[in-house]
This record gives C-alpha cells, structure tokens and sequence, in this order.
C-alpha cells in the first residue's frame, strides 16, 4: 500500500498534510464551496464527513450552510447527509439522495439546472458567486506531481476549473487507490476570445495532459483519504429494457446497410441506468466490432464490452462503477485502462468533438410528448428529481440522437401505469428540433424528416402503451379537427385539455381520462 509520502512529488508540500479536525475552523457559515467528483466517484469523502460530524455534533443544523458546486452528483454519505444536516443553502447542478430532493423540493435548497457541459465551463467564467470565486475547492487525488500537479482519482469533473477560480485548495489525497496517472488528459481552461480548436479526432485522442494544472501555494492544506469510492450498484437489465435495446440494435443495424452508419457505427454516447446497460449488453451479443465510446460515464458493463473485444477504446469523464465494478477495474488496471482515458467535464461534453465524432447520443427521459418534446428533470413539471445533466450536450449535437423509455411506469393506482408519452410535456428540457428517434419497448419512432403532425401519428403508433393508445389518438384527432379548423395546425395542441391526463393523475390516481369533454369558468 502506498503511503501519503510517496504520493507527494511536490516534497514542499509535505508540511501541508494535516488531520481533518484542524481544517475545520476555516469553514465559515456562507461559503462558495466547490467538490471534484462527478456521480458517485472522484469525490472528497473525509472532509464533507468531518464537516456534518461537527455540524451534528455541537447543534449547528442551519447555522453552517454553504453553497456547493460540483460536477454532478456525489456520495450519498456527503451531499445528501448535509442537506439532512441544514447544510446547503445554494446546489448546482446536478444531485441525487433523498434528503436533497426533499430539501429542494419543500425550498430549502435553492437549485439551479443546467447543461452539465455549460456549467463546467460557466464557474469557470465567473457566473455563480457574487465575486466570481470559489472561496474553498475540495479536490480528490492519488498523486501530486513535482510541479504540482493533480493526478486526479476516478473522475475529472469541473476541477480544471476550480483550480483557476477558487482561493484556497484542500487536497484529499487518496492512498487506498491505485495511482490513476496517466488516465486522464486535461486541456487548460482558457476563455474567449483566446480558445483554440480541441484537437480531438476520436474517443483515444489525447489533446492535453494528465495533470490538472494547480498553483501549490493556493494548496493550503492536504488530508489524506483511505475511503473507496461509494459506487452504485445497478441491477440487471430487467425484460422491458431489453426489449427496448433490441428496437435500438435493429435499428442501428438498418442504418449501417443504408449506408447511413458504418459498419462500426460512430462513437456511442450512453447515459444512466438500465436501459443504458441493456443497450451496452445488446452490443456485447450483437454484430459489431471495432466499437468506441465517447461518454460521460462508465458503467460495470462497459468493462463487459472490453472482455468481448469489440470495444476498442472509452472517453469518459467518470468511471461510474459499483462496488464490485471497481474490483474487478483494480484487479486487472493495467488492461483496462490502457483502453480508457478520462476528461473534464467542460470536453467530455463540448459539442466541438461530440460533432465532429458524430456520436450516437441515447438517453432516458422522465416523458416526451407526441411532437418529440422531453422531460428528463421536474415530475408533474414542478419535482426536481435529479438534473438535467449532460443529456442535452450530447442530444443536441450528435449524429443521431436518440431517447428512450418505458411506456408506462408503475403506479400504486392503476394497473397499467402512467403513461410516459402524453399529449404535452409538462416540462421540455429536450425541444422537437433536437431529437431524432423515440423509443419504448412498444416500438421505434424515426422522426427525422417528419413534419409535426406526421411525426406525431408515428409516436403513437409506435411508442404508446395499448391501454393508453385510444386515448391519445382520440386527443390528436380532436386537436387536429379544431385547430385546423381555425388556421393554427402546424403543431396541434388544445391547452384546455392537453394537460388533463396530468390533472387526472392528480385527482383520481390515474391517466385513463374518461373523456376529453372540459369546462373551465373564466
């Protein structure tokens, strides 16, 4: 096992290394905060753990609040124990737990969405504090190089940024970990007018360096960390995602023998979650070789893609493994991440090289409506779940850009569910001009080139559940008739009633609308 020494090159900063304890009173009620980490990997669990043990130790819930930004979402055992603690005034921009939610949504927590790849680049133009500072950047890493440099852990996050813009640097420096040096290529955040092109040609270019560049005398302190990642555990892919993930391989198979792909494909970008896994585990089975991904993150079976052999090499900004993901990563380091490299957040997702490598974007919405508007983020367009995270950078600038979903999704009052394809979207993070193909385990619905009304009765052939089919299709027809009728069809919709399946839901537990019939007293 390495020791704390070794793994400082910078031998003038060995007199920095401190227990967490001491660090304690520079923590002041107020301050801009910001955390590496992106998902649950990368991010600093000893320092966030010592701070909610002595909010929750001398009673200080609400009267030790921060403002906290950091790439995406971290640990539970950290962000979420501080919002259970009263110790979040400001979040941005992405977040997962309980207690969070819980706050965000009772307005305790004042959050603020955006695409991921926009804040990145955002908090290091200055955006979100009043002094465009980050008072105290917390950052993870296995090594310090001799000029100082960050050899950062399993994810890079927004810290290229907070290097430049926070005041003071606490360095959690993890020696559980295997060194990760090498795994990361990092280009200098330089803003406009003085950026230069992002020499990325494919998923393996390397256009920077391993280091995140740091200035050590804003080091101020180092503590070391024996605590592994908290990696999330992801079941296996249940029937319906596996039914939706064969629509996608057959489709994507279409593509390649109208010459649209070639044979294999272009960089995959996948998102979170089951559906994400069971179109990777498709990929193992299927037919194509010589794959690459350009991503944001890494799950257990992208390690299954490269034990196939048809994944050649991964670009991604987080290794998003579970617990025995990371074992199985360690276990065998050197030939996995040979194959791997890592990158910020603000070029994991710029649309510079997602456009040029004409990545094949697939993400999960929360619902999308029959003209291809999504909602990945507010439930009932007002919950806050997590974020919109970095769907959006990737739906928007890919080669083909796809999103997919369940149907229905269960419900304690119908039998069926509630339907994930309504009339109106209650919440658009994704907009029609952005989005190619639809997807549920009922069917594929290729939207390109289809006018409004065109591509709406495709979307309910194909996608909508059968419980649910009669109902919308006797709304489109209805708003079709009347809005045609009055010279305003380009996009039908009768806003007296394209949201009652919603208000239904509400009142009466279900979205099965008896009829569309509605009167409203003005």
């Amino acid at each position: 096992m390495s020791t704390i020494q070794s793994r400082i090159r910078r031998k003038s900063l060995l007199n920095k290394v401190v227990q967490p304890e001491e660090l304690i009173p520079m923590f002041k009620n107020g301050m801009n905060l910001g955390w590496s980490g992106f998902t649950p990997v990368g991010y600093p669990k000893v320092m966030p753990v010592a701070l909610a043990d002595h909010v929750e130790q001398n009673n200080l819930q609400g009267k030790l609040r921060f403002n906290l930004f950091i790439g995406a979402s971290v640990g539970v055992e950290t962000e979420d124990r501080w919002a259970s603690l009263d110790m979040i005034d400001r979040r941005w921009p992405y977040q997962t737990g309980k207690n969070i939610q819980k706050g965000i949504n009772s307005g305790k927590i004042r959050m603020g969405d955006k695409h991921l790849g926009h804040f990145a680049q955002d908090i290091g133009y200055g955006f979100y504090t009043e002094n465009g500072r980050i008072d105290i950047a917390i950052i993870e890493c296995t090594d310090i190089a001799e000029d100082g440099g960050l050899v950062l852990s399993g994810s890079c996050g927004i810290c290229p940024e907070l290097c430049q813009v926070a005041d003071k640097i606490i360095i959690e420096l993890n020696t559980e970990m295997p060194s990760h040096e090498g795994l990361h290529d990092i280009i200098e955040p330089v803003a406009p007018p003085n950026r230069l092109p992002y020499l990325i040609t494919d998923a393996g270019s390397r256009a920077g360096s391993p280091y995140v560049r740091c200035d050590p005398d804003k080091i101020v302190a180092i503590v070391e960390s024996k605590k592994l990642d908290n990696g999330r555990p992801l079941g296996p892919p249940d029937e319906i995602s596996e039914q939706i993930a064969d629509h996608i391989l057959d489709f994507l198979q279409n593509e390649v023998k109208r010459g649209r792909l070639p044979k294999n494909l272009l960089p995959l970008q996948s998102g979170v979650g089951n559906i994400a896994n069971a179109v990777v585990g498709g990929l193992v089975k299927g037919p194509f070789k010589n794959l690459s991904v350009y991503t944001e993150v890494l799950q257990d079976t992208m390690l299954d893609f490269f034990d196939s052999g048809k994944l050649d090499f991964a670009s991604a900004c987080s290794l998003s493994l579970s617990n025995e993901g990371f074992k199985r990563l360690y276990a065998n380091w050197d030939e996995y991440t040979k194959k791997i490299v890592l990158r910020q957040l603000s070029i994991s997702n710029h649309p510079e090289p997602i456009r040029r490598l004409g990545c094949i974007a697939m993400n999960t919405p929360v619902e999308f409506d029959i003209y291809a508007h999504a909602n990945s983020t507010l439930v009932g367009g007002t919950r806050m779940i997590n974020g919109l995270g970095g769907s959006g950078d990737f739906l928007r600038n890919g080669f083909l850009k796809i999103m997919h979903t369940p149907s229905v999704r269960p419900s304690k009052s119908d039998p069926t569910g509630i339907t994930c394809v309504v009339p109106k979207a209650p919440h658009v993070d994704h907009t029609e001009h952005d989005l190619d193909v639809l997807v549920t385990e009922q069917g594929l619905a290729d939207c390109r080139g289809l006018a409004p009304k065109d591509r709406a009765q495709v979307i309910i052939d194909k996608c909508v559940h059968p419980d649910y089919k009669p109902i919308i299709q006797e709304y489109f027809d209805m708003a079709k008739k009347i809005c045609l009728e009055k010279g305003v069809g380009h996009e039908p919709q009768l806003f007296d009633r394209c949201f009652k399946m919603q208000w239904n839901l509400e009142k009466n537990g279900t979205m099965k609308v008896d009829n569309w019939d509605v009167k409203i007293d003005f």
